[in-house]
């Protein structure tokens, strides 16, 4: 597969006024960028091809051709890496935000799922289901779901420090504290891969992109590790990728605890200061209470 990616800044200085008790004056602050981002999908025979604009995400600008490639494979328009050719990346004429357009050629021949992709393609950084078009059209069926899962073990304290792990590596966190962060450990709680972006459902499929670019799908005997809260996007992609454990610094909503009850998922939330809460613990992973 090939890539054709421009390279972008993730944060930006600026010039700002801070007030503190009754004097102000002025200084400079570093804030996340957020860009607009259009991923399009180019597919059909030789001679043939056809192009659809899929969605347009505002993201922090970078790893652009794993969002999209994650995107994609978390959305069930593609089931695999081998469905990419190559990815291209324009600079689109736009006078604000200078957005940008990234097209995800397919491989030959090979026709795209899109019955998968029935939405208002708009997604703010906020909010990864705005415009679905009803809770069933986004159950999106796991290529893995019938794959045999992995007995996991992992102990007590290694799930103490995940969460102060995932902050330390945070690098755009620490000099924006405006940034959301998905993180993959093994069961002993190294670090395995960490994507940041303003949208918590971007910084997920980044992250899952670069696995499944690079050949590493399904994610068994891994551990997803949220800087927020856990919504059902999140936790859909994380079943789509076949990812068994996820634990969220934030709360999880409602419908995140009823999709880990349905994929047998381990959902820890409220993760720090040497707590958490187990909103449901698969059969499949033993925590070591000692």
């Amino acid at each position: 597969m090939k890539t054709g990616i421009l390279e972008h800044q993730s944060v930006q200085k600026i010039e700002m006024i801070r007030v503190k008790d009754r004097q102000s004056f002025p200084c400079t602050d570093e804030v996340s960028v957020e860009e607009p981002l259009e991923i399009r999908i180019s597919y059909g025979l030789e001679g043939q091809e056809h192009i659809r604009n899929i969605s347009v995400t505002m993201r922090t600008p970078g790893n652009d051709a794993e969002l999209a490639a994650g995107f994609l494979f978390t959305e069930g328009i593609i089931s695999g890496s081998h469905q990419i050719k190559e990815v291209n990346h324009l600079q689109a004429a736009c006078s604000v935000n200078s957005g940008n357009v990234i097209t995800v050629k397919l491989s030959d021949g090979f026709f795209p799922e899109l019955m998968n992709a029935d939405r208002n393609f708009y997604t703010t950084s906020s909010c990864g289901v705005c415009g679905k078009g009803s809770i069933e059209s986004i159950k999106t069926v796991s290529p893995f779901q019938n794959i045999e899962k992995k007995q996991q073990t992992v102990s007590l304290e290694t799930i103490y420090q995940l969460g102060e792990k995932l902050r330390v590596f945070q690098n755009n966190f620490s000099a924006t504290g405006g940034i959301h962060a998905s993180g993959l450990f093994d069961n002993e709680g190294n670090l395995l891969g960490l994507r940041e972006d303003v949208g918590r459902h971007n910084a997920l499929d980044k992250l899952i992109g670069n696995t499944l670019l690079a050949g590493q799908l399904p994610l068994q005997g891994r551990i997803l590790v949220l800087s927020g809260r856990a919504s059902f996007e999140l936790i859909q992609k994380a079943a789509m990728a076949g990812i068994s454990v996820v634990a969220a610094i934030g709360a999880p909503s409602s419908l995140a605890v009823d999709l880990a009850k349905e994929f047998d998922m381990t959902l820890l939330g409220f993760l720090r200061d040497n707590r958490f809460n187990i909103y449901h613990k698969s059969s499949q992973i033993e925590i070591i209470m000692e």
